[in-house]
């Protein structure tokens, strides 16, 4: 975090002069005022990253200095985080504080350690909701087709196919496994094309008994069968003028899809009992997640069927192809199911993020979605924290070396401590080149306190020479 600008404010000199050589030895920019007064005229010419202030200072004091730094990140657009220092018998104050903005308080006398973990955290949260912020941004237009969100070069090429077709009358027929959203992409084929102000009707093939889906599809008259006590409109009368969905096509059984063929090639159908034809004008948008082709090898799709549906076909990678698309997505949920909610959801932390980039999601966007409606229905505070997510997400990270592999163990055994110690050094070595070479950072990645990890630097002969923090 060096670099960042820290604005001190405090009525005595001593304590102003500790912080500012506390906060400059840790690589901040410093600046310090005796008042609030001061510290508001130095405001917008040092625009600090984050303001440290007394709580009890004479003339204005640092809750209405609190209110006024607020007022004024605001009008700037950006967000400053505010830590106050409170003799202990005004923690209450300060307590109180914080529900006006503050990020947090230290009481005197305070343990410097415990001040510099606090200030790393308001600013840690600070560039947290600026990421957040950043990949809500994300969400805008040219990163969406319809409702699907994502802007991996595998989606960039989906939507550009999909914006080809938009505009013409053709078929079209979409791949993809469960979850991947066939039936959003349908609905985006649909209402980006001129038949947008007509019907869009959905027919899940696999869910209608073979019985019923010729009546399903193309209605019947009264009196066809038993119990058809008056005429019943198809769904491809129902979808005249716009666009019908035929999901999961690939269930269809034999004896429909002679039907079905039919009505593609002369754009007529006849009710289950009836016997005149009526035209109907539809396009057709089907999708299966299974490999039809395979099916009309084995007999149970119609190859002339499948070459009328496929006049375009459209892929829909699964999500574990385009895990660059989940930070976004993720956002995506957060703010959907917050407002569902009712939930202050500000976004989710990095190690939340890289839990769900790292998880391979069989099922896809549905999946995702679902792990996101439960974490935030879950989660405690304003940003999802790896604590709400599934037990299954937090194994998902590949073992590093060969620890996860098959174990050798020859017959005359191994030196166990060894080997630990060569995993131990490779773990390290990642860290530190992971944070740049930075210490403190490459210890809070390994889970281990800096002494932890200041005793393996000596342990292994890395670097021993030099072992000051950060």
């Amino acid at each position: 975090m060096s670099g960042e600008r820290v604005l001190i404010v405090d009525d005595e000199l001593s304590l102003r002069e500790f912080l500012c050589i506390l906060f400059e030895r840790d690589g901040f920019v410093v600046r310090t005022a005796a008042s609030a007064e001061r510290a508001l005229d130095a405001f917008d010419d040092f625009a600090p990253d984050l303001v440290i202030s007394d709580l009890n200072m004479p003339g204005v004091d640092g809750i209405e200095l609190l209110r006024q730094v607020k007022t004024r990140a605001l009008k700037a657009g950006r967000d400053v985080p505010f830590v106050l220092i409170t003799a202990y018998g005004s923690v209450s104050t300060a307590v109180a504080a914080t529900k006006e903005g503050a990020f947090d308080y230290v009481a005197k006398p305070f343990n410097n350690d415990e001040l510099r973990l606090t200030v790393r955290r308001a600013l840690a949260m600070r560039e947290l909701e600026a990421d957040n912020v950043r990949l809500r941004a994300e969400l805008g237009q040219r990163f969406q087709l319809g409702q699907f969100v994502g802007n991996s070069p595998k989606m960039q090429a989906v939507y550009a196919l999909v914006r080809r077709v938009m505009g013409t009358r053709i078929n079209c027929l979409i791949f993809g496994e469960s979850g991947t959203g066939k039936e959003l992409l349908a609905r985006a084929v649909h209402f980006g094309s001129d038949r947008s102000q007509g019907p869009f009707v959905a027919v899940n093939c696999g869910a209608i008994p073979e019985s019923l889906m010729e009546s399903e599809l193309f209605g019947y008259v009264k009196g066809a069968f038993t119990g058809a006590n008056q005429n019943k409109v198809g769904v491809f009368k129902a979808a005249h003028g716009g666009t019908i969905f035929l999901d999961e096509v690939g269930e269809m059984p034999l004896s429909a899809q002679v039907k079905l063929l039919r009505v593609l090639q002369e754009r007529k159908v006849v009710p289950v009992g009836g016997t005149a034809e009526e035209a109907v004008d539809v396009r057709i948008v089907a999708a299966s997640n299974r490999d039809l082709q395979s099916e009309v090898v084995a007999g149970r799709f119609r190859e002339d069927l499948y070459y009328r549906l496929n006049v375009m076909q459209i892929d829909l990678p699964p999500l574990r192809e385009r895990a660059a698309d989940i930070p976004v997505l993720a956002l995506h949920f957060i703010q959907k199911f917050s407002e569902e909610y009712g939930r202050p959801m500000r976004g989710a932390t990095p190690e939340c993020l890289r839990l769900l980039e790292a998880y391979p999601f069989p099922g896809n966007v549905r999946e995702l979605q679902n792990v996101i409606e439960r974490a935030v229905a879950l989660e405690l505070g304003t940003v999802l924290t790896p604590s709400s997510l599934p037990e299954r997400l937090h194994g998902s990270f590949p073992p590093a070396g060969d620890e996860g592999g098959e174990l050798d163990f020859p017959p005359g055994g191994i030196d166990m401590e060894a080997r630990v110690a060569a995993v131990e050094r490779r773990y390290m070595e990642k860290a530190l080149e992971v944070t740049g070479g930075n210490r403190t950072q490459a210890a809070k990645l390994l889970g281990i306190t800096f002494r932890s990890f200041r005793y393996r630097l000596v342990k292994f002969g890395m670097d021993a020479g030099d072992l000051a923090e950060g």
